[in-house]
Formats: C-alpha cells, sequence, structure tokens
C-alpha cells in the first residue's frame, strides 16, 4: 500500500503523525515516509510493508492530508509502477535533474589511467556541453592479473580535474562498501567540486550485501548495471533491494546479456527492454552500448556499430547513455579495443541529438492519436507516402 500525502502537508506534521499511528495499528505492519521529486510538485509518500489486506482503503484515504491510497503488488513494491498516475522516481542531484522523460550521456574513460587522459576526456566533454562522465576507479576483472584499477589513490586528482572542467556527475563502479566511505571521504577532502553516483556492476548484480550498502546510504545516486547472465525480473528485484533500505535513487541500466547468440558482439542487446522496464517501474533507463557490441567496427553506411546500438535505445525511449572514450584506444588499461576516440565524440553527440528528437517526435504522435475522439476518421496513410518519410 501507499499513502500519497497532499501536496502542503508537512511530512513532520500533525496529520501524517495521526496517519503512523493509524497504520500501526494494525499488527506487523511497517512504514517508510519518502519524498519523489516531479517536475511540477514534490511528492510525500508514505510506505506500508506487510500484511496490508487487513487496512481498510476508506478508513486511510478519508484521514486529513491524504490525497488518495494505492494498492500495490507484490513485485517492486517501492519502484513499481502500479498505477499510470503514479509520479516517476525522478531526482535531482548536483543540479542534474533525472527521471524517465531526462536525457544524459554519461561518457568517459572505462578505467582511469593517467591525469593527461582524464583531463582530455573532460576537456573533450566541455566543448560538447556535457556535464556528466564515467570513470572508473575500481575495476573488478575476470581476469585476476589484469588492470584492476587505481582505486583510492586517483580520487583526489579525478574529483579536482572533474570541478576544473564542470563535470557535475561521475558514475563511478564501487565492488564493495568501503568503496563508498573511500569516495565520500575524498570527495569532502577536495571541497565536492563535482558528484557521485554509484555503480553496481554486472558481476555484483546480486551481491546482496552491496545492494543494501548503497541503498542504505542516502549521499548518492546508484546506476545499477543489469546482471548479464539473470532475467530482467531478478535485477529489477535487485533494484528493489536498494530501495527497501531508503535509498530510490536508482537509475536502471541495460547493457546486453551474455550468450553466443549475440556474437560476433561481446553480449546480446536487450534495448528492446527499454520500455518494459519503463513500464513496469518508476525508474529512469540507461543503456550501455559499449559492453554491448565490446568493439570498433564501422558498418558499411559509415556508422561506428556502437552508434547504431545506442541509437536503439534512445529511439526506444531510454533516458541515459553509458560509453567508453579514450584519448587512446590502444594504449587504455582496460577494454580499449571496445573504446570510442575523442575525435568521434561531438559526432556521437550530435547523432544521439538526432536520434533523441525522433524519439520524442514519435512520442508527441502517440499522444495525438491517444487524444483522437473513436469517431474520427483515420488519415489514409499508403505505402509509398509512409516510405517517403
Amino acid at each position: 500500500m501507499i499513502v500519497i500525502l497532499k501536496p502542503e502537508v508537512d511530512p513532520a506534521g500533525p496529520e501524517v503523525r495521526r496517519i503512523l499511528d493509524t497504520l500501526h495499528y494494525y499488527q506487523g505492519i511497517q512504514t517508510r515516509i519518502s519524498g519523489v521529486t516531479g517536475r511540477e510538485r514534490r511528492v510525500v509518500e508514505i510506505y506500508v510493508i506487510g500484511d496490508t489486506s487487513r487496512i481498510p482503503d476508506e478508513e486511510i484515504a478519508s484521514l486529513p492530508g491524504v490525497e488518495r491510497v494505492v494498492r500495490v503488488s507484490k513485485k517492486y513494491r517501492l519502484i513499481g509502477r502500479h498505477r499510470e498516475d503514479l509520479e516517476a522516481l525522478g531526482f535531482e542531484y548536483n543540479g542534474l535533474y533525472f527521471d524517465q522523460d531526462s536525457f544524459h550521456i554519461f561518457a568517459g574513460l572505462c578505467a582511469v589511467d593517467t591525469p593527461e587522459n582524464v583531463e582530455a576526456m573532460f576537456q573533450a566533454l566541455r566543448q560538447v556541453g556535457i556535464t556528466t562522465s564515467r570513470m572508473g576507479a575500481y575495476k573488478p576483472r575476470t581476469n585476476p592479473y589484469s588492470f584492476q584499477g587505481h582505486g583510492r589513490k586517483c580520487l583526489p586528482w579525478l574529483f579536482e580535474l572533474a570541478g576544473k572542467y564542470g563535470i557535475r556527475v561521475i558514475a563511478m563502479e564501487v565492488t564493495k562498501e568501503i568503496h563508498i566511505e573511500e569516495i565520500y571521504e575524498e570527495l569532502e577532502r577536495a571541497g565536492r567540486p563535482t558528484g557521485v553516483m554509484l555503480q553496481i556492476g554486472t558481476r555484483n548484480a546480486q551481491n546482496f550485501e552491496l545492494l543494501k550498502a548503497v541503498g542504505s546510504q542516502q549521499e548518492f545516486p546508484v546506476l545499477y548495471k543489469r546482471g548479464m547472465g539473470i532475467t530482467l525480473e531478478e535485477s529489477l528485484n535487485a533494484c528493489e533491494y536498494i530501495a527497501s533500505e531508503g535509498n530510490r535513487k536508482i537509475i536502471f541500466c541495460l547493457r546486453g546479456v551474455k550468450t553466443n547468440l549475440g556474437d560476433p558482439h561481446r553480449n546480446l542487446v536487450d534495448f528492446a527492454h527499454v520500455p518494459v522496464v519503463k513500464g513496469l517501474t518508476r525508474l529512469p533507463v540507461c543503456v550501455d552500448p559499449t559492453h554491448s557490441v565490446g568493439r570498433r567496427q564501422q558498418a558499411p553506411d559509415g556508422l561506428q556499430e556502437i552508434f547504431h546500438i545506442a541509437a536503439q535505445g534512445v529511439i526506444s525511449g531510454a533516458n541515459a547513455i553509458l560509453v567508453e572514450f579514450h584519448p587512446r584506444p590502444e594504449e587504455a588499461l582496460c577494454d580499449g579495443p571496445q573504446a570510442l576516440t575523442l575525435e568521434e565524440l561531438p559526432h556521437f553527440v550530435e547523432d544521439m541529438r538526432i536520434v533523441r528528437e525522433a524519439y520524442l517526435a514519435r512520442k508527441a504522435l502517440a499522444q495525438k492519436y491517444a487524444r483522437r475522439q473513436p469517431s474520427e476518421a483515420p488519415h489514409e496513410v499508403t505505402l509509398s507516402s509512409a516510405c517517403a518519410l
């Protein structure tokens, strides 16, 4: 059950106290108050967890301060889209807004290597007007002898350079709880010149203790990558783990699934699930074309395959792209063969702008037809005229 409060109600006021007292009258009930930041207003919701079948909707709905009561399904109780009119789980972080209508490009290095390469990347991002990036300081690798990342020692100069070039948010993978503490401490020591979004990598998709750790802190948003070999439902339940600990500032990232059916690509692209995730949950959805394709390969039309795969996600309504670039991919310490070059960055950004505009045009067209009266005769569209578009 979700109890949605009226906009003018103070979460610490007497109305909420009375609502909580009424709910707690029923044994075995737990409550959690959470704010949802929408585009036009901030909505405060009370999540009621436990056997709510004994609680009459009418009783709670009649209490002062209650706007409405929503019954939820058992799946995805906190992140789920239980009714179409529920506010999306948007959030603001370090001056940027993230929800199911926003769009951001997190471009950067798979693994932080040298200050020179990081500075070149940030400088290139500023030139194309992007303030979000990806930078790996902690890198879990399949091969134990591969580069594992510089870890904490690179954070001071990484954060300093981010502030110098106006980077507001860095998506950074963490593999254990201590990494969260290290990021917080170094960010504080640097004077908070940027922000960090904690990334849960695909190898930790069901590391439940790590999920609880990123969920129990409220400082950083979380970018969760779908597990490479688990179902979509299992990955969404992992996000529910994060939300159940109190942090609902979550972005769900599709990055392809591991199966040789996707060969010669590194993974089988799963970007058709963008509208599925947006329909099942209220989370913003990100796509990672780099790890889906896993190579730099130009198609006969002159476009990189990574451009094409990214476009599949954006045309489906993705709210963010996580993509790897490197000043010199041949020298990269991690995943160099799949990194795009800085010279390709302006082309990529412009290409994604075109695709995003196409998606918004398609969305507007769908809304136009949804508003039409059933009695209105449809416009005749012939095959030749449709192809001419």
